[in-house]
């Protein structure tokens, strides 16, 4: 069976697990560069405009016509709010810990589904309101523990980053537009904004050879197959995949690291974790009979 003759549901899981995969090396190859933070954002987002232009630049030659790159004002949208994901989210990477990092960025699919809620009319079943609270108390013990902690700055932008993402992949859930290269083109703008605060003292990165992997395959990966997830799936469906960045992550910098998280961060994140498995659970569950009410 190939990609072509899946369902649309299937697709957009195929599409979403790809991209979850690959963002839960995101962090570890950032750590592993060694450098300050506008050296690699810089260094991260350029060579993810690079590959990505050269990726349009083949397929128009094989094809004969530009892909759809940035499909009109929800495309521009999108793509700021992707760009600014990418800011927030590395300012929470170089003033928090990783696993506090991840696991309030999964805070992602509860704000998704409010969203939602508000622009799309997409009402929330009760299991996931139910699964907010649980995840309110979560992203609370997190936080509270961040603010003893003297980390209270990268939790904030951490709970910001998971907003603006979930703000993005409303708007395609929205415009039910192909928005897979919105992100990567949207790198320009942290780009621009890493390498001018960078450059005038030069770049300062100990290993630049992981953050080029990261920026060129990982990041391409991760945003083109997160960004199509909506056209596919819904909105909090296409954010419960960043889960696999949440439990992920913080295994590979312990492996490679030996970096364990506080107490409380444990806890509140397997509060997170377990309520978006049970809830993601019961999407899966429901998802079969909704299928069958069309043929029925």
């Amino acid at each position: 069976m190939s990609f072509l003759t899946l369902s649309d549901h299937r697709k957009g899981l195929l599409l979403t697990a790809i991209g979850g995969l690959a963002l839960s090396m995101d962090i570890p190859l950032v750590r592993l560069a060694h450098g300050d933070m506008w050296s690699i954002v810089g260094m991260r987002s350029i060579t993810t405009v690079a590959v990505t232009l050269l990726i349009l630049c083949a397929m128009r030659w094989i094809k004969g016509s530009w892909p759809a790159m940035v499909p009109g004002k929800p495309g521009l949208l999108a793509g700021l709010l992707y760009g600014l994901s990418t800011i927030t989210f590395l300012l929470a990477v170089f003033n928090t810990t990783t696993a506090n990092v991840v696991f309030i960025v999964a805070f992602n699919p509860m704000f998704g589904a409010l969203l939602s809620w508000l622009f799309l009319k997409e009402r929330p079943s009760v299991s996931t309101l139910v699964t907010m609270a649980v995840m309110i108390v979560g992203v609370g013990l997190i936080v509270g523990d961040g603010l003893a902690g003297g980390h209270s700055f990268g939790d904030a932008m951490a709970l910001l980053t998971a907003l603006v993402l979930a703000g993005a992949i409303t708007v395609g859930r929205a415009s039910r537009r192909a928005m897979g290269f919105v992100p990567l083109l949207a790198a320009a703008f942290p780009a621009a904004l890493g390498l001018a605060n960078a450059l005038p003292a030069g770049l300062v990165i100990e290993h630049p050879a992981w953050i080029i992997f990261n920026g060129a395959v990982l990041m391409p990966v991760s945003f083109w197959c997160l960004a199509s997830g909506p056209r596919y799936l819904s909105a909090p469906e296409v954010g419960m995949f960043y889960l696999l960045e949440t439990i992920l992550a913080p295994i590979w910098i312990w492996l490679i690291f030996a970096e364990t998280p506080p107490v409380m961060t444990l806890i509140g994140g397997f509060i997170l974790v377990t309520a978006i498995m049970a809830h993601s659970l019961w999407m899966v569950r429901k998802q079969p009979a909704t299928q069958q009410a069309p043929a029925a």
